[in-house]
C-alpha cells in the first residue's frame, strides 16, 4: 500500500527538461574551446619549432666561427713561423750580392753588351740595382722583338732591386695611368710585361701568393693610381673609348698588387667583356672575383657573335658540359660566311671585296683551327675541311699577286682598238715627255685586216672583274675578258684589318 504524502512536506516541481538553445548553446562552446585549444597548441609548436630552427642555426654559426678561428690561428702560427725563415732567406741572398759586390770587378763607364740572354740580363741588372726606371723603360720599350727573352730574365733582374714595386711603377708612370704623350698609345704591352714579372718577385718566398712583399705605402700609392685610371676613364668617353692595352694594363695593375674591390667589380665584367679577345682575359676575370658572373658574361660574348671568346672563357671556369664548343665554333664559322657574303655584295669595288671576304674567312677559319688544337676537339670536329677550305683561299691569294706577262700586257683586243703608249722606264735619266706620243698600234695575228677605220682616240679598257656571287666551297672566281691581264689590287687607304691580331 502506498503512503500517503505528509500534508505539512513542501514539495519542489520537477525541473523542466533541457530546451535545445540549451544544447546548443552548451555545443557552440565546447566547439570553441576545442578550436581556442588547437590554435593555442599549434602556436606552442610552431614556437618549439622556430626554437629548434635557431638553436640549430647558432650551433651551425658556432661551428663555423670555432672553424675560422682555428684556421686564423694556424695561418698565423704559419705565417709567423715563417717570417723567420723568409728573414733568413733575405739574408742569405743579401750576404750572396754583397759578396759578389765586392768580387766584382771595379765598374768602368763602359755598358755591358746584350749579344746574348746573359748579356741582356746583366744589362737589366745594371738599371734595376741603380734604380734607373727610366733607362730601363726605355731600354724594354726599344726591344720589342726580345719579348721572350724578357719574359725569362725580367723577374731575375727586378729581384735586385731595393724596392720592385716602386721601381716598376716609376718605369711605367710614362703611360700609365696616363699617358705623357699620344705616341705612347702603342706601349700597354711593356706595361704588362712588367706588372706580370712582378708577380714572383712580390711573394713570399715561404707562403707564395698568401702574402706579397710590398710594402703599406707602395699599396697606397698603387691604389691612388687605379683611382685617377678610373676618374680619366669618364674623362675619356667611357669604356667603349678606351684602348684594349690600356685595360689590359689597368686589370693587371689591380691582379698584381692586390686591390681589388668589391664595390667595382661591374666595373670590371665590363671591361673585361670589352677586351674579351685578349688572350690573358679569362684567367684576370677569375683573379679579379669574377667567377660566379662568368655564365652572365659567356652569354654576352655569345650574343656579341664572339663565340670563340666565349670558348675559352667556358674552359677557364670548367663550364664546357654547360656550353659546349662545337655548336659555338660552327655558329661562329656560319657568321663569318655570312659576313663575307655581305662584303662580297659590294659591286662598286668587286676586286677589293673579294679580297676582303677572303681574308675574313680566313681568319675565322684559323681561330677555330687554334680552338680545336688547343682544346683536342678533333674527335668531335674534324679540322680537315677546315685545312682544306684555307689552302682554297691560300692558293687564291697567290694567284691574284701573280704579275701578268709582258706578252699579255701588250697584247690588243679582239675588237682592233689601239693599245695605250708604254709606261716610261725606271732608269734615272730616263726622259719623260709631257705632250702624248703617237700611238703605236699592232695587228693581232688572229685576225684580218678590219675594214673600219682605226679610231683618233686609245678605246677604254674595263679591267675590273665580273662579279659572281659567293660560294665558301667554291674555289674563287676566274677573272675573263678581251684581254689576259691579272687585275692590279691596291691596298685600301686606311683601311684596319678584319680582326684584332693577337696582343704581344
Amino acid at each position: 500500500m502506498d503512503s500517503l504524502p505528509d500534508p505539512g512536506e513542501v514539495t519542489h516541481p520537477p525541473p523542466p527538461p533541457p530546451s535545445f538553445d540549451d544544447f546548443q548553446r552548451q555545443t557552440s562552446l565546447m566547439t570553441s574551446c576545442t578550436l581556442l585549444w588547437k590554435e593555442l597548441s599549434d602556436h606552442f609548436s610552431s614556437l618549439e619549432q622556430d626554437l629548434i630552427r635557431k638553436s640549430e642555426s647558432l650551433k651551425a654559426k658556432f661551428q663555423a666561427l670555432n672553424s675560422e678561428t682555428h684556421q686564423s690561428l694556424q695561418a698565423l702560427d704559419t705565417r709567423e713561423s715563417s717570417i723567420s725563415k723568409s728573414m733568413s732567406i733575405a739574408l742569405e741572398a743579401l750576404e750572396k750580392s754583397t759578396k759578389t759586390s765586392l768580387s766584382a770587378p771595379v765598374p768602368t763607364s763602359e755598358e755591358p753588351e746584350v749579344d746574348d740572354s746573359e748579356g741582356l740580363l746583366m744589362k737589366l741588372k745594371s738599371f734595376c740595382q741603380k734604380m734607373a726606371a727610366r733607362r730601363f723603360w726605355v731600354f724594354v720599350t726599344s726591344r720589342k722583338r726580345e719579348l721572350e727573352s724578357f719574359r725569362s730574365e725580367l723577374p731575375r733582374a727586378l729581384a735586385d732591386c731595393v724596392d720592385p714595386p716602386r721601381f716598376v711603377l716609376e718605369a711605367i708612370s710614362e703611360v700609365f695611368p696616363v699617358a705623357a704623350s699620344n705616341n705612347s698609345y702603342d706601349l700597354g704591352w711593356a706595361c704588362v710585361l712588367l706588372l706580370e714579372s712582378l708577380i714572383p718577385v712580390m711573394m713570399d718566398p715561404v707562403l707564395g701568393k698568401e702574402r706579397m712583399l710590398v710594402t703599406p705605402r707602395m699599396k697606397g700609392k698603387a691604389e691612388e693610381i687605379a683611382e685617377t685610371w678610373k676618374r680619366s676613364l669618364e674623362e675619356r668617353g667611357g669604356i667603349e673609348n678606351v684602348k684594349t692595352p690600356d685595360v689590359h694594363t689597368f686589370l693587371q695593375h689591380l691582379v698584381t698588387f692586390g686591390i681589388v674591390k668589391k664595390e667595382d667589380v661591374e666595373l670590371y665584367r665590363k671591361l673585361v667583356v670589352a677586351s674579351a679577345w685578349r688572350k690573358q682575359m679569362p684567367k684576370l676575370a677569375v683573379s679579379l672575383g669574377l667567377g660566379d658572373k662568368m655564365p652572365d658574361m659567356i652569354e654576352e660574348l655569345i650574343g656579341k657573335g664572339q663565340q670563340v671568346d666565349a670558348v675559352h672563357f667556358t674552359y677557364e671556369v670548367g663550364l664546357a658540359d654547360k656550353y659546349p664548343p662545337v655548336p659555338l665554333l660552327r655558329a661562329f664559322l656560319k657568321d663569318a660566311k655570312k659576313a663575307a657574303t655581305s662584303i662580297l655584295e659590294d659591286h662598286n669595288n668587286s676586286g677589293r671585296a673579294t679580297h676582303m671576304a677572303a681574308k675574313k674567312e680566313q681568319s675565322a677559319i684559323r681561330a677555330v683551327l687554334r680552338c680545336i688544337e688547343e682544346y683536342k676537339l678533333g674527335a668531335e670536329f674534324p679540322p680537315e675541311s677546315l685545312k682544306k677550305r684555307l689552302e682554297q683561299l691560300e692558293k687564291a691569294k697567290i694567284e691574284k699577286k701573280k704579275p701578268a706577262s709582258p706578252a699579255a700586257k701588250r697584247t690588243r683586243a679582239s675588237n682592233g682598238g689601239p693599245m695605250p703608249p708604254a709606261k716610261a722606264g725606271r732608269s734615272t735619266n730616263a726622259y719623260v715627255s709631257s705632250f702624248p706620243s703617237p700611238p703605236t698600234y699592232m695587228r693581232s695575228p688572229s685576225h684580218t685586216q678590219y675594214p673600219s677605220p682605226v679610231p683618233a682616240y686609245p678605246a677604254v679598257y674595263n679591267r675590273s672583274p665580273p662579279y659572281h656571287p659567293y660560294s665558301p666551297e667554291a674555289p674563287p672566281p676566274a677573272f675573263t675578258g678581251s684581254y689576259s691581264v691579272s687585275p692590279v689590287n691596291f691596298p685600301a687607304y686606311g683601311m684596319a684589318p678584319a680582326y684584332q691580331q693577337a696582343y704581344y
